[in-house]
């Protein structure tokens, strides 16, 4: 395994730009199953969960061809019907495919997916939202069954015990678009990787209205198309830059700044004493750029992780690792995945004072942060203990980190790019591991001839 050995301390500064998202970009990559025509993805972040989506599609008889961030999906064999539990167990999106091979196919099987442990997180609206839709569901052998000649269009409820689900959503969506007649969903989610794909599926002849509203409608039609389409920005990515820009009191210019998509926290970042402005109001508010400085003490506040455009949950733990360090009590509530909170052992053996009292942090403010061996246990906790290990004194190890990398593209480069001091090492031997360069091929077009699937 590896792990990063970070030297805190340091200031963050300097210009770096937000990668494109990758909550946005599974999706969209699992609706390629519904075309039989190449789709072409710009801005595809190259994070491990994206080579998964690319080897889980390889599975379902999808061609793919990478260049850099250009992605090219071809489907070449629509009889594949299986995503096997060995691929689907790394992530939980692996469920993305299930909506656009069952309307596209008439049939798929896809086993019970995985990702990180935090906490129950059924599919059960998916499956709820299909069966509406016409679908016999059944269960074998850990794999869902899905069959149907053709779905047919039907208004479906989404909400669950925690609010709308985001790839039930997408799910569904994907699902309608080739549907008979027209379906509505009500409840859905409202996030911008919703409307992204929804973006898409328009693009490739899809009539789908409503999406960033809780109701979405969907009118079926019998074949899409061809399509290129770019990514948009990665707001966690974005967010966890923010945070830690303010925690390591420095100053960062951040490009590609989804502006609109995160005012619930450049909020309270202002709340808590940070600078978050834009440099150039006449730039669009979905890429602009923004910076973000802090100097002096932080103001402790009160938030509640809700859906969008709620304080998101995946930001949910860096801005725990600031507030360890504002002036006072502060108190976080999780509203979507009330087991979310691994990383707070982790941050009391830095130092920090963290009582947890159901789904509820009390978070009491220290002077400081000392580093100390911690352990990630999901992808947003270990983010949280990165930016916390760069705000700390001495030095700090962060272990299984297999985990941040699921999300962030070689979060260590990019933030040893502002001045933070990150080696990736060897768990075992200490020995500094070094990054692996991407390979760079020649440009993607629609127009150009498949190859077989890169991993």
């Amino acid at each position: 395994m590896q792990a990063f050995r970070i030297q805190g301390g340091t200031p963050l500064t300097g210009q770096l730009a937000v990668d494109g998202s990758k909550n946005a970009a599974l999706p969209l990559m699992a609706a390629s199953l519904l075309s039989p025509e190449p789709v072409l993805l710009h801005g595809v972040p190259p994070l491990a969960d994206v080579n998964n989506m690319v080897n889980l599609l390889g599975e379902l008889g999808v061609q793919v061809e990478r260049q850099d961030r250009d992605m090219k999906l071809s489907v070449v064999d629509e009889s594949r019907l299986h995503a096997r539990y060995d691929i689907v167990k790394t992530m939980r999106a692996s469920i993305c495919t299930l909506g656009p091979m069952l309307a596209r196919r008439g049939e798929a099987r896809i086993s019970m997916p995985g990702g990180c442990a935090i906490g129950d997180r059924p599919v059960d609206l998916h499956l709820r939202g299909l069966e509406a839709m016409g679908a016999d569901i059944t269960l074998e052998g850990g794999d869902i069954i899905a069959r149907a000649k053709r779905l047919k269009g039907t208004t479906i409820f989404l909400g669950g015990p925690f609010g709308s689900t985001v790839l039930g959503t997408a799910n569904i969506m994907s699902a309608a678009v080739l549907a008979e007649g027209v379906t509505i969903i009500e409840s859905a989610a409202c996030e911008p990787e919703i409307a992204d794909l929804a973006r898409l599926l328009n693009a490739m002849g899809a009539c789908i209205s409503g999406a960033g509203t809780p109701r979405v409608t969907i009118k079926g039609v019998d074949e899409l198309h061809s399509t290129e389409h770019h990514v948009l920005p990665d707001r966690i990515v974005a967010g966890t830059l923010a945070i830690g820009a303010a925690l390591s009191k420095g100053d960062v210019q951040l490009l590609d700044f989804p502006w609109d998509h995160l005012l619930a926290l450049t909020h309270l970042l202002q709340e808590i004493g940070v600078t978050v402005e834009r440099v150039d109001p006449n730039e669009p508010c979905d890429r602009c750029t923004v910076r973000v400085a802090a100097e002096g003490a932080f103001n402790p506040v009160l938030f509640t992780t809700q859906p969008y455009p709620g304080f998101p949950t995946d930001l949910q733990a860096q801005l725990m690792a600031l507030l360890c360090l504002a002036r006072g009590n502060s108190i976080v509530t999780e509203k979507i995945y009330p087991d979310r909170f691994m990383h707070v052992p982790e941050l009391n053996r830095m130092g920090a004072k963290l009582v947890r009292q159901g789904p509820t942090v009390v978070v009491q403010g220290v002077p400081e942060l000392i580093g100390a061996p911690v352990m990630a246990s999901d992808l947003r906790g270990s983010a949280s203990l990165i930016l916390a290990g760069i705000a700390a004194r001495g030095e700090t190890i962060v272990s299984r980190v297999y985990h941040v990398d699921r999300g962030y593209f070689r979060l260590e480069e990019q933030l040893n790019a502002l001045g933070a001091q990150i080696q990736r090492v060897d768990s075992e031997s200490g020995e500094v591991i070094g990054g692996v360069p991407c390979v760079v091929t020649r440009p993607l077009s629609l127009e150009a001839p498949t190859i077989a699937t890169a991993h």
